[in-house]
């Protein structure tokens, strides 16, 4: 699966791999590359994912929306930070991703519909090619 992820200042990420495990907001979900297509409203915590080289790796991310089509997964996120310490980046979801402000994540929210309806429209486009 190609795995490429979206910040707002741009991609934090684009890599080949094997799986993805997120938590959604009904719980703990993995992905292989045959799993079907779908879209996941993201909480704030840890995504990880298993390269193609077979290493796990570690993404501390907030909210943000997951998309799998086909061989494709798209996650849109406001903020993101990749790492190997895995303690460190639970850390940094407990202090900075989670004590967020209401009207933030109000904002948020909106913004997420808007890149997954703008990632839905480019995927149209792209099939009617």
């Amino acid at each position: 699966m190609n795995l490429k992820i979206l910040l707002p200042a741009g991609v934090l990420l684009e890599e080949e791999v094997e799986k993805v495990s997120a938590e959604a907001e009904n719980g703990f979900f993995t992905m292989l590359p045959r799993h079907i297509d779908f879209v996941a409203a993201l909480v704030p915590g840890i995504f990880s994912y298993l390269t193609a080289a077979g290493r796990e790796r570690f993404i501390a991310l907030d909210e943000g929306i997951l998309v799998k089509q086909g061989n494709q997964v798209y996650v849109s996120a406001a903020r993101a930070v990749a790492g190997d310490d895995l303690e460190r980046l639970q850390e940094t979801v407990e202090s900075e991703l989670k004590v967020l402000g209401e009207s933030e994540k109000r904002a948020r929210s909106v913004m997420s519909r808007l890149e997954a309806d703008t990632l839905r429209r480019f995927t149209r486009l792209g099939g009617e090619r």
